[in-house]
């Protein structure tokens, strides 16, 4: 039966995407099998993954609002053991069309029940904020990662997660576990970035990921090219990372 993560933090901007996308492709390197589920309407997983934006295709959208099957749905990459179920931006009107369903928390996770045995890992990339495919995504997930960006407010944006964490589990998954807090972007040249490691750690102790993402030019660089980073530049800090950031996930079962 394959683990559901689902990668989520309302704030943008903080390696979200490239950790769902490079995640995937390091865990399908260490021999998993692994379906990367974009809940995103911006897409970018998708296109991230090499999965060419702008075909007529069925995506997430068709999924949740038709109902049709996602075992139709599923692409391949590059990659073999890693498969994308995409995102287009029609499924920014799933939002609202799924505001009227008496199921309407529990979509994503009714559609994932009849795929979850075929995979290891299913990764959800959820959109940057706490709307109704994010809460989707947690509903569906068996636990969730949390990337943070080393900067000032961090621990505020990390706080605020946990509040409404607390709350999706009393009303919608209340097994919903901490895969771990991911440290991104991580600078080792500013002392901003070791004081929010350091306050992180301080204040979460074990939840924090013992892996950390540096800020890497050819991290930035391989979603243009629809290249995980072990595909553009495997011997790159941040591929490094990334491969180091899968056999902490595998190793902590």
């Amino acid at each position: 039966m394959g683990r559901i993560i689902a990668i989520a933090n309302q704030k943008g901007g903080v390696g979200k995407t490239t950790t769902s996308v490079n995640l995937a492709a390091a865990l399908a390197a260490e021999g998993k099998k692994v379906l990367l589920v974009d809940a995103d309407p911006q897409a970018n997983a998708t296109s991230g993954a090499g999965i060419t934006r702008n075909v007529v295709r069925k995506t997430l959208y068709d999924a949740l609002i038709s109902g049709d099957s996602v075992r139709d749905m599923v692409l391949p990459t590059e990659i073999p053991t890693m498969w994308v179920l995409p995102a287009d931006k029609n499924l920014a009107g799933a939002e609202v069309e799924l505001v009227g369903q008496t199921n309407r928390n529990f979509a994503l996770k009714e559609i994932l029940v009849n795929v979850k045995e075929y995979f290891h890992y299913i990764l959800i990339d959820c959109p940057p904020s706490l709307g109704i495919l994010t809460i989707n995504g947690l509903t569906a997930a068996d636990s969730l990662l949390v990337p943070i960006q080393c900067e000032y407010y961090a621990l505020e944006g990390v706080t605020e997660l946990f509040d409404t964490l607390a709350r999706l589990r009393r009303e919608l998954n209340p097994e919903l576990t901490i895969e771990g807090l991911l440290l991104t972007m991580y600078d080792e040249r500013t002392n901003l970035s070791a004081a929010v490691a350091k306050d992180l750690r301080d204040f979460y102790g074990s939840q924090v990921l013992k892996t950390v993402i540096p800020r890497n030019v050819r991290l930035a660089e391989a979603p243009s090219f629809g290249k995980p980073i072990l595909l553009y530049d495997p011997r790159s800090r941040g591929a490094e990372a990334y491969v180091e950031l899968a056999k902490e996930i595998i190793k902590n079962g």
